[in-house]
């Protein structure tokens, strides 16, 4: 109580406790269950240990009133609850109250725990995602592929066109400064963010403006063509045509050229070769069967997996604006749900529209006029009007005997003998062989099936070779001898030098000329092995000369004789089946996919009755060849009247008119002089003049008109041994374009009128052209 109050005097006086008993058991336990629990609390409050060591230091050993308030001051319960701790003077309830205290700060002290432990989980969750995030950013940034980094990506795209901006367009470098900006608005995680860093990716990558340096040299270019190709003089003058234009205007515009030809005559290494003469990157595609017109124009980038179209993609890979693109196939576009491939060829081929050509998944326009574009066929009828408009048509017909004899000899055996490992000395392909080879097995025009008989022959060549112990690999183990003995011998540097510099010389030096031992009958062909020459000053290479005799081999000659042991039986016979033709039977010149062939027309008589003239027809004929055999057959009427006026064959006979190999579809009109000749060599008991050939359309007044495919059919003529051939006058001028080699000794005859085809193969020569 208060005494006074300046100073201020107080009067204390100490409350004692009730009197307790010490060892009351219910005080001992209560006392006992306070300090369990202060104890639970101290594992996990450092704070409280710090409270315990400064009570015990500065006031000494606990009692049990003591305990209690010590229990109550560090338990954190408000005033009110503290203030009756002190006030009860009973120790039972003094304890009790405070273990009361200390028992929710227990509770308190594990929902804490608790807490902190769920925080701790989740902050050390977020420090290892985060920690793995930054180290897989840093492993993208090494590898060139961070996505995330908005401001690294902005940067590789502006550092991509920094380069090309004086020669890149303004409308295109206002869109990729537009998408730039938008590319730091988006968030990395968005679907947008990704389309915009591809289209920006395809922006910056393409070739603006860069262009190769074209070679205008006309001789290097044709040294080039007649290098990769032989014969072809017209498709080589016209590139040479082309590079001589572009050399006088110091520039060359983009074309379109279309070699049409039959398969394997070298169209597509004609475009290559092509870009090689014109120092041009080359891009081949092909649209065989392409239906979807996105593959040409892009998609729209709205699509999943959008991509721009095989131009846009053809200017990224070669990395040049002004390329030679060959197309393949174009007549054998597709035509889809999707639209019209051959439509969307137009804007790209056009030349007034591919100046601005637009891709839908780019969006802007792209020049491709100075692009080279080759384009290749098997046959043009295919190709849309539209789109054939705007082509230059160079024909390639195909090749004559001579020609595959030069190419085969020149380019194929020599390629396939390299690729099959094979030294010339080891074997030789006699030209007997390769015109066997050429007249039995490969007629068509082209000579890719030329090339796998070659190859095929090689291939078994070379199994031979190896059976027989033969080696083409170098001999390392008595190289290293060699080179080791001499070197430390010090015999002479030219000696040493010669083993070096031709590893396998032991065998070159030895190699003899061998025969097949299949077909030694067949061809005589002298194995001898010369033995090597001993030098006093080498003697140590005796060892190695014994080993090269002992590898001494006979040399493979294929032969006209022994060819069938390595293509087997020939796949074509001979086409002329008869030495002279018997009556009604002609022979025609027919034109096909693989070049051009003879074929037999035959008419015989089934019955003579008055009055039942007819025609019947066989050898699966197409609806035109069907027509041109009813005109024959009115032609034949008419002539047969003319001449033998007493004559009445076709009213009174039914006359069965063949073509043979009749497995084969045959259409066309100009066998129609052919079908007259031999209704008419029926009708008159007459057979036509020896070794002659004829081709041309025919119209009821006995006109001839003009056919295609004089040079293939020139050719077909020249492997069945004709001598005269008949043509439509109108053909005279393709006929004088031909090679000389091609027309060198036959005669040939142009006529406009079915009554001189009548003069020249049944009566007279008048009229004939010897070539």
């Amino acid at each position: 109580m208060q005494v006074e109050e300046d100073p201020l005097t107080v009067k204390v006086d100490h409350l004692k406790e009730k009197p307790y008993n010490k060892d009351d058991d219910v005080i001992k336990a209560t006392s006992f269950e306070v300090i369990s629990t202060l104890r639970e609390v101290l594992r996990t409050s450092s704070l409280w240990k710090d409270h315990v060591q400064t009570y015990t230091q500065h006031i000494g050993d606990f009692n049990y009133q003591r305990l209690a308030d010590f229990g109550a001051a560090i338990s954190g319960a408000n005033k009110l609850l503290c203030q009756e701790v002190l006030e009860e003077l009973d120790v039972y309830k003094r304890l009790k109250f405070t273990l009361e205290l200390v028992k929710k700060e227990m509770e308190i002290s594990k929902l804490q725990q608790s807490i902190a432990k769920a925080i701790e989980e989740k902050i050390s969750g977020d420090q290892r995602r985060y920690l793995l995030n930054e180290q897989l950013k840093a492993i993208k940034k090494e590898l060139g592929l961070e996505t995330d980094d908005k401001t690294a990506l902005s940067a590789k795209f502006r550092e991509r066109i920094e380069s090309k901006k004086d020669r890149c367009p303004s409308h295109v470098l206002q869109v990729i400064e537009e998408e730039l900006t938008k590319l730091q608005l988006l968030e990395a995680s968005s679907s947008e963010f990704s389309v915009t860093r591809n289209y920006l990716d395809w922006l910056t990558v393409l070739p603006w403006g860069n262009y190769s340096d074209e070679n205008f040299d006309v001789h290097r270019a044709q040294k080039i063509l007649d290098e990769d190709h032989y014969g072809l003089s017209d498709v080589k003058e016209r590139i040479l045509e082309f590079i001589a234009v572009g050399k006088l205007r110091g520039t060359s515009q983009g074309k379109i050229i279309c070699l049409s030809g039959p398969p394997g005559v070298g169209k597509t290494s004609i475009g290559r070769s092509i870009a090689r003469a014109l120092n041009r990157q080359f891009y081949r595609f092909s649209v065989g069967g392409l239906a979807d017109v996105a593959e040409i124009k892009g998609h729209r980038r709205t699509y999943v997996g959008a991509m721009p179209g095989k131009m846009v993609q053809c200017l990224k890979s070669v990395g040049t604006a002004n390329p030679l693109v060959l197309i393949d196939e174009i007549d054998k576009l597709g035509k889809g749900h999707s639209g019209d491939p051959a439509s969307a060829l137009l804007e790209l081929l056009d030349p007034e529209q591919n100046v601005n050509f637009l891709d839908h998944y780019l969006d802007v326009p792209i020049d491709l006029s100075k692009v080279l574009f080759v384009c290749t066929a098997n046959v043009i009828e295919t190709i849309p009007n539209p789109l054939l408009d705007r082509m230059e048509i160079i024909a390639i017909a195909g090749y004559i005997t001579d020609e595959k004899m030069h190419i085969a000899r020149d380019y194929l055996e020599k390629n396939t003998r390299q690729a099959c490992g094979i030294k010339p000395e080891q074997v030789e392909v006699t030209d007997a062989a390769l015109l066997a080879l050429i007249e039995n097995y490969c007629r068509e025009a082209g000579v890719r099936n030329l090339q796998k008989h070659i190859e095929k022959i090689y291939r078994k060549i070379a199994l031979q070779l190896v059976r027989q112990g033969v080696s083409n690999e170098p001999d390392q183990e008595s190289l290293g001898v060699t080179v080791n003995e001499e070197s430390n011998s010090g015999d002479s540097i030219t000696a040493k030098d010669e083993i070096v510099k031709d590893p396998a010389v032991e065998d070159a030096s030895v190699a003899n000329n061998v025969t097949n031992p299949a077909s030694e009958e067949a061809n005589e062909v002298n194995l001898t092995t010369e033995a090597p020459k001993e030098d006093s000053t080498s003697k140590k290479t005796d060892g190695v000369a014994e080993d090269a005799a002992d590898k001494a081999t006979e040399k493979v000659v294929v032969d006209s004789s022994n060819l069938g042991d390595f293509v087997g039986k020939p796949v074509f016979q001979a086409e002329r089946i008869y030495e002279q033709t018997p009556v009604g039977v002609v022979m025609g010149l027919a034109w096909t996919a693989m070049g051009g062939s003879t074929l037999y027309i035959e008419t015989t008589k089934v019955e003579e009755r008055e009055g039942k003239g007819d025609l019947v027809l066989t050898g699966q004929l197409g609806d035109v060849m069907k027509e041109s055999a009813q005109i024959a057959h009115t032609v034949g009427r008419t002539v047969l009247l003319e001449k033998e006026p007493d004559n009445h064959f076709f009213a009174n006979s039914k006359v069965h008119l063949h073509v043979p190999a009749g497995s084969t579809p045959k259409d066309g009109p100009s066998a129609g002089c052919t079908m007259i000749t031999s209704m008419l060599s029926l009708a008159m008991g007459k057979p036509v003049k020896k070794d002659l050939a004829m081709t041309g359309e025919v119209t009821l007044t006995g006109r001839i008109l003009p056919i295609g495919g004089v040079k293939e059919k020139t050719i077909a003529a020249r492997r069945s041994a004709i001598k005269t051939l008949i043509f439509p006058a109108a053909n005279k001028r393709d006929f004088d374009e031909l090679a000389s080699n091609v027309k060198e000794g036959l005669e040939v005859h142009f006529v406009d009128t079915y009554s001189e085809i009548y003069d020249l193969a049944f009566q007279s020569d008048a009229g004939t052209e010897m070539i």
